[in-house]
């Protein structure tokens, strides 16, 4: 059980100290904007200090957005960067998360931690001692380890502080795939039993998210805090950044088990007294309502957030982001009258504003009339614009030209011609008009190559490219609730949500006539892509052998197009994409 608050400290007012409140910033940096991080850095620690924080903790490489990638091997950036720190006007000590300068030449940076405001000159105080190179990881090529944790001293209100950064703490709770050498939660713990009294210790974080990711998190805050003996801070980063998400609820863990936890997808400042669970205090910096939660110590474990309300701000946040970070203004997409177009354009309207996102009804002779209706639907409830433009003719040219060689060949190439028209017309008005397109495909059709390379492939971003087909449905009952909330239209209507789905690009076309369906579609695929179970161990859990062996050959087929999709947001535990590095040529045996 859990109940939600927003308190402040009997008797304190804002811009009182008390000695013990440490401001966690919870910040959306853009990558490579070091002189906006720098800014916003300013304009947080000042909020803090006005707040009554005597010391603020950044998110892992806040000057410089993580994850920075090659960019770290730009000739000047980690110098700049770390000049940047240098330079913020500070009125409080401060931790910043920041690329740190090689101690030699040949030396790579380091993902480092500065402490400054604090009547002192600015030093370095820790550098990240684990490196993840798993799935989406591969920080050993940019960075070199520590082989220590840090401490810092402030001396406004004097605390001693360990200093750790993101996976630094997250093997003490058996949550890295493989052990490292060194633990640097138990190397505290170790210097704690050797009388260094510390305070706290703060973990500067940059934890990508995934569905359910903050049952690991807290895990592993409550497993440090128990170990240290004292309270466990984590500040982490929110946004999208590219594919990946970051969804904050930067924390606060102590010894005896509570937990305390900031909003999602927001940023904003975590005020904790770590002398008191109970006194802590969310700000937020977009003028948004947000609660901070209090997990007591026996109610930790059972509780789930509802998935598909956050999956629904998690490919939001990751589209918006992608755009104003990208300076995209307006979108344009494909809008077919079925389910991933519908849901795909509830998704752009809410990242960029239904005013900015342009829909597309391409009708071919095979299209029903219900789909353009129900297209038209979603565009009207949704208030964004909307255009109807038939490809028959255009269709119907390009089939005379290539009458024979389509007789000759494969249903497929006649098919596929539909779709690459219309993405023709979607990247015209793209170009034209200053809209970045987006695709509309999800997950279990990219997975079995559902989906037209040149055609409905094309596009800047897919933002139901890590989402499954049965949670696609899903979401368009959330964006519908959502709508009714408001009062407004439900956006994806009845006939959108019932009808068999249809590429319909020939007669009587259905998805079902060779794919298992949807429901046994997803379950295989979850437990292949996000467990790594073969064939033959995903039979025996309850489905065919033969559908199995079907699905996981369709899925490495399609590699090749997996190889040329656009980004997509990472909501999975394992999406294509960065963490998906199978072979693109290979001729794996699935019945074995």
């Amino acid at each position: 059980m859990h109940h939600f608050y927003e308190t402040r400290p009997r008797g304190m007012v804002m811009g009182e100290q008390d000695g013990s409140i440490i401001a966690l910033l919870q910040l959306n940096p853009t990558v490579g904007d070091i002189a906006g991080n720098a800014q916003r850095l300013e304009r947080f620690i000042r909020t803090a200090a006005a707040s009554g924080a005597v010391a603020t903790v950044s998110t892992e490489l806040a000057i410089c957005g993580y994850p920075p990638r090659d960019l770290l091997m730009q000739s000047n950036f980690v110098e700049i960067a770390q000049h940047a720190v240098w330079e913020l006007d500070v009125e409080i000590p401060s931790l910043i998360g920041t690329p740190t300068i090689p101690d030699h030449d040949r030396g790579k940076p380091g993902n480092g931690v500065a402490l400054l405001g604090n009547k002192a000159p600015v030093k370095i105080v820790a550098r990240k001692q684990l490196l993840p190179t798993y799935d989406v990881f591969d920080e050993a090529r940019y960075f070199d380890s520590d082989d220590r944790p840090g401490i810092a001293r402030t001396l406004l209100s004097p605390l001693e502080l360990g200093v750790t950064v993101c996976e630094d703490a997250w093997q003490i709770a058996g949550e890295t795939p493989s052990e490292y050498d060194a633990d640097p939660i138990e190397q505290l713990a170790e210097w704690g039993r050797q009388g260094v009294n510390l305070d706290a210790t703060v973990n500067l974080s940059a934890s990508p998210y995934h569905s359910n990711k903050i049952q690991t998190r807290l895990h592993v805050a409550r497993t440090a805090a128990k170990t240290l003996g004292h309270p466990f801070l984590l500040s982490n980063q929110i946004g999208g950044n590219d594919d990946l998400l970051f969804d904050g609820r930067s924390l606060a863990a102590w010894p005896s088990g509570d937990v305390v936890v900031a909003p999602s997808w927001q940023e904003g400042i975590l005020l904790v007294d770590i002398n008191d669970p109970q006194a802590t205090t969310w700000i937020s910096m977009e003028s948004k309502e947000g609660e901070v939660k209090h997990f007591s110590p026996d109610g930790i474990g059972n509780e789930r957030e509802d998935v598909l309300e956050e999956l629904a701000d998690a490919v939001i946040i990751g589209l918006r982001d992608y755009c104003q970070k990208s300076g995209i203004e307006q979108i344009v997409l494909g809008l077919s009258g079925g389910i991933d177009s519908a849901v795909a354009a509830c998704v752009a309207a809410e990242a960029v504003g239904p005013e900015n996102v342009l829909g597309i009804s391409m009708p071919s002779r095979f299209s029903s009339q219900h789909s353009m209706d129900d297209a038209k639907y979603t565009a009207e409830a949704l208030g964004m614009e909307y255009a109807t433009i038939s490809i028959d003719s255009h269709h119907s040219g390009i089939e005379q030209h290539l009458e024979q060689m389509l007789e000759e060949g494969s249903k497929v190439a006649a098919e596929n011609i539909q779709s690459r028209l219309r993405g023709i017309l979607v990247m015209a008005h793209a170009n034209a008009q200053g809209r970045m397109a987006i695709a509309t495909g999800n997950k279990s059709e990219l997975a079995q190559g559902y989906c037209t390379l040149y055609g409905d492939m094309a596009g800047g971003y897919t933002p139901l490219g890590d989402v499954y087909k049965m949670e696609v449905y899903g979401l368009a009952e959330v964006f519908n609730r959502r709508a009714l909330e408001r009062q407004q239209k439900p956006p994806v209507n009845t006939s959108t949500m019932t009808k068999p789905p249809s590429a319909e690009l020939a007669p009587d076309q259905r998805d079902d006539d060779t794919l298992p369906p949807y429901e046994t579609l997803d379950e295989i695929l979850k437990n292949h892509i996000e467990k790594g179970l073969g064939a033959e161990t995903i039979a025996k859990l309850g489905f065919d052998y033969e559908t199995v062996v079907s699905v996981l050959q369709r899925l490495e087929a399609n590699e090749h197009k997996r190889w040329q999709m656009s980004p997509a947001p990472r909501v999975s535990s394992r999406a294509f994409g960065q963490g998906w590095r199978h072979p693109l040529a290979s001729k794996h045996d699935w019945r074995r």
